[in-house]
């Protein structure tokens, strides 16, 4: 699972207002709820596209701080699909794009960036010489 911060005094909830219904318009029907770090995410077990085998996504809430998008995209091994299912794998990066950029405002070279800062910043992965 994957967590993304929204651009500086940005907030989830006024870039996309309804976000149960934009992941059902780009992802497809909603099949259930999964619990993360005490918030309830959106599970899509049956994506429109065939690349997708599951997804789960939402609003990750921190109290005094600002909320976070939680996002998992399992995707199926491309050996497994067929040559149509192989032809919706650009489309499938795409849709993953546009939402994350719709949702947080970063575009992909943004949001690469912003998890090598917080990686940096992480004490856990301080290397000593």
């Amino acid at each position: 699972m994957k967590e993304y911060k929204m651009r500086r005094g940005e907030y989830l909830e006024e870039r996309i207002p309804d976000l149960e219904g934009t992941v059902e318009e780009m992802f497809g029907p909603i099949t259930g709820t999964e619990e993360f770090k005490g918030s309830d995410l959106f599970v899509v077990g049956e994506p429109s596209n065939p690349v997708f085998e599951r997804i789960v996504v939402g609003a990750v809430e921190y109290g005094s701080k600002k909320d976070k998008l939680a996002v998992s995209f399992k995707e199926r091994d491309p050996t497994e699909l067929s040559p149509e299912e192989l032809e919706a794998a650009e489309e499938a990066v795409s849709a993953k794009n546009e939402f994350l950029l719709d949702a947080t405002g970063r575009d992909a070279k943004a949001r690469r960036d912003s998890l090598k800062r917080s990686v940096e910043d992480d004490p856990d992965h301080d290397v000593d010489a």
